[in-house]
């Protein structure tokens, strides 16, 4: 994993991301959702970004929409499970930056979780 640049383990990923200012935290956040989105699938980035960011639903509708994410294009899955569109997945940090205090704390969460998501990516 070292080759990758990232770090040995989640551990010191963490360390690294500590070091980073929040733009890139941000930008970084935002690439996972994408890039997550596309080998993975919408509903799983929603379910990942929940745990990680401890939204319940009705908070991520609020993240999504406080981040420029259009609120008509919240729905449901024939299942239930809440579903967005994958080219607005973004708007969940920048609101997510908006509507909580400690959103640095929630996007690295995010990034650490995923860990193994971004070595292989």
């Amino acid at each position: 994993m070292e080759a990758t640049g990232l770090a040995p383990n989640p551990q010191e990923y963490r360390r690294r991301l500590d070091a980073q200012p929040d733009e890139q935290i941000d930008a970084w956040a935002a690439e996972l959702l994408r890039d997550i989105s596309i080998r993975r699938g919408v509903l799983r980035v929603l379910r990942d970004f929940m745990r990680s960011a401890r939204l319940a639903e009705p908070e991520l509708e609020r993240v999504y929409a406080a981040g420029g994410g259009p609120p008509a294009t919240v729905g449901r899955t024939e299942t239930g499970e809440i579903m967005v569109p994958a080219i607005t997945l973004h708007a969940l940090v920048a609101g997510l930056r908006r509507e909580t205090p400690d959103a640095r704390t929630r996007l690295t969460e995010y990034l650490v979780a995923n860990f193994e998501e971004i070595v292989y990516i």
